[in-house]
């Protein structure tokens, strides 16, 4: 018994030590549950900084992200916002404190945008139930590496792969989804939230189960950044391939590599491209280039020609490629804008040429401008249209 007590007591005095050794423990804190998101989407923000003098929260649904919504100091030292009603989608946000942008530090949830981090949290109901991990089958999100005459070195793509395909022998048809300008491999799989999406739109029976293979649009880097032998540089938005023709010159390789090392179906009906801002130019020139590679094609918030100085056989040949695509026929040409889309003209302008040479398409308006919101929101309505 006398030992028994001795070892007791010399835990307890071990404990502190042990708390101290943890390495990411820190300086305890009031707890705090911040953002706290009701079922009807009314979200309320706490943030424990009792030697600040100003506290704004700064989220992408405000009319003015930059100035934010100031925050009120309690006697404890926790700063508040209430009540702000928000709808049903995924929504980042971030603090300032006295003039320095910071996260939320009692939020771990947070997503790389380009060369910013933002805390971010889903609302309850509608589309944003798409957008989470819910109870149904789930699919493989794999990064794939692969070989580019291009680069003349391996690049690395993002694939997804639906619930069932590792014990299934049956050939899938291939979504091609490319990213925008300053983004890379991991932008559809993290702001987009394409698993959740794919997972649920298929075991919802709303969309065939599909390979999507999101690729690395700028191609003067292999990788994401951090993922490459560049190790952590510095992130550029207009990295020096962008407007260079370069991936859609090449992208014909990501296929062949795809068709070679996937269980998937390799005619024309079996294989759609999308993507968003930059990604859309690439998907209208990659599609017309190729007039008789893909039978839906899908341009969300399409930006055209980047940079008209450049010429390549992929730019300059368009108009005669676009009227190859539309002679030789397709199921889905599916194009949407946001009203308030700093890219709203490009599109008008880009529908007359489609017009000029007799292309049906199909043309969704939404809401609001050029963010991940409507992105996420043409996905889930492009998707269940492929391949029926």
């Amino acid at each position: 018994m006398k030992n028994l007590s001795l070892l007791l007591i010399l835990a307890a005095l071990h404990v502190p030590a042990i708390l101290l050794a943890q390495e990411n423990i820190g300086k305890e804190r009031p707890k705090i549950t911040s953002p706290q998101v009701s079922k009807d989407n009314i979200i309320e923000f706490q943030l424990y900084a009792p030697e600040a003098q100003v506290v704004y929260v700064n989220g992408n649904w405000m009319e003015k992200p930059d100035l934010g919504i100031a925050m009120q100091k309690m006697q404890d030292g926790v700063w508040r916002l209430d009540k702000q009603q928000l709808g049903s989608d995924l929504y980042q946000y971030t603090y300032t404190v006295d003039g320095v942008r910071i996260n939320d530090p009692s939020n771990v949830y947070q997503v790389r945008d380009v060369n910013n981090v933002f805390n971010y949290f889903i609302g309850n109901g509608g589309v944003a139930e798409l957008y989470k991990t819910q109870s149904v089958p789930h699919g493989t999100m794999i990064k794939q590496w692969y070989p580019s005459a291009l680069n003349k070195a391996e690049r690395r793509m993002t694939v997804y792969t639906p619930p069932g395909y590792e014990s299934s022998k049956e050939k899938l048809p291939v979504l091609y989804l490319l990213h925008g300008m300053g983004g890379d491999e991991d932008a559809w799989p993290t702001l987009g939230r394409v698993a959740q999406i794919m997972d649920n739109l298929i075991a919802a029976g709303q969309a065939k189960p599909m390979i999507v293979v999101m690729p690395n649009g700028h191609t003067s880097n292999v990788a994401a950044p951090g993922s490459s032998e560049k190790g952590e540089y510095p992130i550029e938005f207009y990295t020096p391939d962008v407007g260079t023709g370069d991936m859609e010159s090449s992208f014909m390789e990501i296929v062949q590599f795809v068709e070679k090392n996937y269980r998937v179906k390799k005619g024309k009906a079996d294989r759609a491209i999308a993507g968003l801002s930059m990604g859309g130019s690439h998907s209208l020139f990659i599609s017309a280039f190729n007039p008789d590679t893909f039978d839906y094609v899908g341009l969300f918030s399409a930006a055209f020609r980047i940079n008209d100085k450049v010429k390549r056989e992929v730019y300059d040949q368009f108009d005669a490629n676009l009227k190859k695509q539309q002679a030789n026929g397709l199921k889905l040409y599916w194009i949407g804008m946001g009203k308030t889309d700093f890219l709203y003209q490009t599109g008008v302008d880009f529908r007359k040429r489609l017009d000029a040479v007799g292309l049906k398409y199909t043309y969704h308006e939404s809401e609001g401008g050029h963010t991940w919101s409507n992105w996420r929101q043409y996905l889930v309505e492009f998707v269940p249209q492929l391949f029926q």
